[in-house]
């Protein structure tokens, strides 16, 4: 997560997550999941409800709390991250097996609707725009575009770990920092 460095001292304060495109995107993956779950899914039956729900709001939390964890400790926020990723592939899985379990087809991605939902992915990172498709579409086309979401979103994921890492090579953790600070 973005953090600014306190000038004094060797806490940094995080950023504010909830602008970064990532968590935005993953707040619509969470919103998603329990709008197709509760519409396409049996709540009292199936276990993976609960799974998928889980699984998207794992990935969405998880940024929070590193987020909120990395003044005190990058290795926590670059931990937490990776799970938010993590969870997303449990959520690309689970659509992925109700696709295959209910004879659906992946989009391929050279079909145009997959270009297309790719394309309107990364313009619409938000739940407002996604809100009303969502509610017009089968279960199919939700699916794909989940697919299509998350993939995105693990992407940005994946450059964050990057840049966590990098940063925590250049300026080392709160116990360097400190170190640092008592020996100068």
């Amino acid at each position: 997560m973005p953090t600014t460095l306190n000038m004094g001292g060797f806490l940094r304060y995080p950023g504010n997550y909830k602008n970064l495109l990532f968590y935005k995107k993953t707040v619509v993956l969470y919103d998603m999941t329990a709008y197709f779950c509760g519409h396409w899914l049996d709540t009292r039956r199936d276990r993976t409800v609960d799974q998928m729900v889980q699984a998207a709001r794992s990935g969405k939390q998880n940024i929070a709390e590193g987020s909120a964890s990395s003044g005190t400790s990058k290795e926590t926020e670059i931990k937490l991250t990776n799970v938010a990723r993590a969870s997303l592939d449990e959520l690309f899985e689970d659509y992925e097996d109700h696709l295959k379990s209910n004879g659906l087809a992946r989009w391929s991605t050279t079909d145009r609707k997959y270009l297309a939902a790719r394309q309107k992915a990364i313009e619409n990172p938000d739940w407002d725009y996604w809100q009303p498709i969502f509610e017009s579409r089968t279960a199919e086309t939700i699916c794909n575009l989940q697919l299509t979401l998350i993939r995105q979103t693990q992407s940005l994921l994946d450059g964050m770990i990057k840049r966590q890492e990098a940063e925590f090579k250049k300026f080392g953790g709160v116990r360097e920092r400190m170190h640092a600070a008592r020996t100068a």
